[in-house]
């Protein structure tokens, strides 16, 4: 079996054992992954193995439920953009932001991440299947600056070799942090 179709499988089990069985969890030209929330330690990890610094901007792509923007802002002095295509999702974490006075810092697009503009992105994270990835990669080479951090949670970039690769242990399961970085322009 592809380690895609463990990925989906185990995707789909993590659907069926937390009981959220919607559409933002189908597989489409559209929705490059299912909402399969990352866990803190494994936030914290990207966050640190990407260098991110107060003032830098992140943006993650298929932010869900916003976890890895509140952790960029409140334990790394950035500033967070997600981009997100379910509008439950979006409502939510816009609302949580605002709760925490934190809509200066925190935005949420509603829209599919292969259309966002990545130019003001010092760092992007992702927690998208591979050939998720492999799609979005003009828009990374095509729009971010030399310097610019990609950090992939659990699957690589096809054909990028990375500048860093992490694992953490969480609950028993093995996690990769992939880390890549924008070469100057030639």
């Amino acid at each position: 079996m592809s380690r895609t179709s463990i990925a989906v499988r185990a995707a789909f089990a993590a659907v069926l054992c937390t009981g959220v069985a919607s559409s933002q969890n189908r597989i489409s030209a559209d929705n490059l992954a299912p909402f399969v929330p990352t866990p803190e330690l494994v936030v914290v990890k990207m966050l640190e193995a990407a260098e991110l610094k107060p003032g830098e901007t992140l943006y993650d792509l298929g932010c869900g439920d916003g976890r890895i923007l509140f952790v960029a802002v409140q334990k790394f002095g950035a500033n967070a953009v997600g981009v997100e295509l379910s509008s439950k999702l979006v409502k939510d974490t816009t609302e949580r932001a605002l709760r925490l006075g934190l809509q200066r810092q925190v935005k949420v697009i509603e829209g599919n991440l292969l259309d966002v503009n990545l130019q003001a992105a010092d760092v992007v994270t992702l927690y998208l299947m591979r050939l998720s990835n492999e799609r979005l990669k003009p828009n990374l080479r095509k729009q971010l600056k030399p310097g610019a951090r990609v950090v992939s949670h659990d699957y690589p970039i096809p054909g990028w070799k990375p500048q860093r690769v992490e694992s953490v242990s969480v609950l028993q399961r093995m996690h990769t942090i992939y880390v890549y970085r924008m070469p100057p322009v030639e």
